[in-house]
C-alpha cells in the first residue's frame, strides 16, 4: 500500500475553476488577474478584450500554414477541440504555463449541436440521440481538460437558471453555469472552485460568490471565502485557512 498525508498536499496549487457570469460581465476580462503564465484557448472569439493587457496572457493559435496561425473555427468546433487535446505541448504544458483557460464551454456546446445538426438528415435540426453524445462528448472533454497536469484550470461559462424542489415539494431556480442539466452535476463536481461572478449595479464594481444557496450554485473547497473582489479572486496563496492558535500561544506560552 502507498499512501500520502493529507499535510502534504497544496489547495493553492493545480486547481480547477468554472466561472460563470452572464454575457458582458466580465469572465473574459477577468483573466488578466490570474498569476503568472496564462494560455487561452478561445471559444467564443472574446478574446481581443484582453488586447494589450499582458505578454503573460497567450491565446492557443491553430496552425493554417502562416507564422500567426487562426482563431478556434466555431464551424468546426469538433475537429479544432480535437486538435487542440492531441497536442503535445498541450499535454505537457505544465512545464512552461502556470494557467489553462477554456473560454467558454457554453458557447462550445451551442456550436457543437449546430454542426451536428448540420450531419442530420434535414441539415438543420438535431437527432434525439445527438443529446447524449453530447453528454458523453463533454464529460469526456471536462475530464481530459482536467487531467493535463501541473497547471492551474479556469473554464468559463454563461449563466442559466435552472429549477430544483426540496424534499419538502418547495420550488426554487437557482442560478448555474448554461450547460445542459445532463452534463451540469458531472462538471461542477470535478471543480474544486465554481464562482459566480456578478456586478453591483450602483458601483458598477465586481466580484464573485463563492458559497452557493438555494438561488446560486457556487463552492470553494480551497479556502473560506465565501465572495471575492474579482481582483482578488485568484489569490488563493494569500487566503490559507490558518490553524487556530491554542490560549498558551495567544499568550505567547509555550
Amino acid at each position: 500500500m502507498i499512501t500520502k498525508s493529507a499535510m502534504s498536499f497544496r489547495k493553492n496549487k493545480d486547481w480547477k475553476m468554472i466561472l460563470y457570469a452572464k454575457a458582458g460581465q466580465g469572465k473574459t476580462t477577468s483573466i488578466k488577474y490570474l498569476k503568472g503564465k496564462t494560455l487561452v484557448l478561445d471559444l467564443d472569439n472574446s478574446f481581443k478584450v484582453l488586447e494589450g493587457v499582458s505578454d503573460n496572457i497567450q491565446q492557443y493559435r491553430f496552425d493554417n500554414g502562416t507564422p500567426e496561425g487562426r482563431e478556434f473555427d466555431r464551424t468546426k468546433p469538433i475537429e479544432d477541440l480535437n486538435t487542440f487535446l492531441s497536442d503535445k505541448d498541450i499535454q505537457n504544458m505544465g512545464k512552461d504555463w502556470d494557467n489553462l483557460v477554456i473560454d467558454n464551454v457554453s458557447s462550445l456546446e451551442k456550436d457543437w449541436f449546430v454542426e451536428t445538426g448540420r450531419k442530420s438528415k434535414n441539415g438543420i435540426s438535431n437527432e434525439i440521440q445527438d443529446y447524449s453524445r453530447w453528454t458523453n462528448y463533454f464529460a469526456r472533454i471536462i475530464t481530459t481538460i482536467y487531467m493535463i497536469p501541473d497547471v492551474n484550470i479556469l473554464i468559463t461559462a454563461w449563466e442559466k437558471k435552472i429549477d430544483n424542489e426540496t424534499e419538502s415539494g418547495q420550488t426554487f431556480s437557482q442560478y448555474a453555469p448554461d450547460v445542459r442539466d445532463k452534463s451540469l452535476n458531472g462538471f461542477l463536481g470535478l471543480a474544486d472552485v465554481v464562482a459566480r461572478l456578478v456586478v453591483n449595479p450602483k458601483t458598477g464594481g465586481r466580484g464573485a460568490i463563492l458559497e452557493g444557496d438555494n438561488t446560486v450554485y457556487a463552492k470553494n473547497r480551497l479556502d473560506e471565502r465565501t465572495v471575492a473582489p474579482i481582483e482578488e479572486l485568484f489569490d488563493f496563496d494569500n487566503n490559507k485557512t490558518e490553524k487556530p492558535k491554542t490560549k498558551q500561544e495567544k499568550e505567547g506560552t509555550k
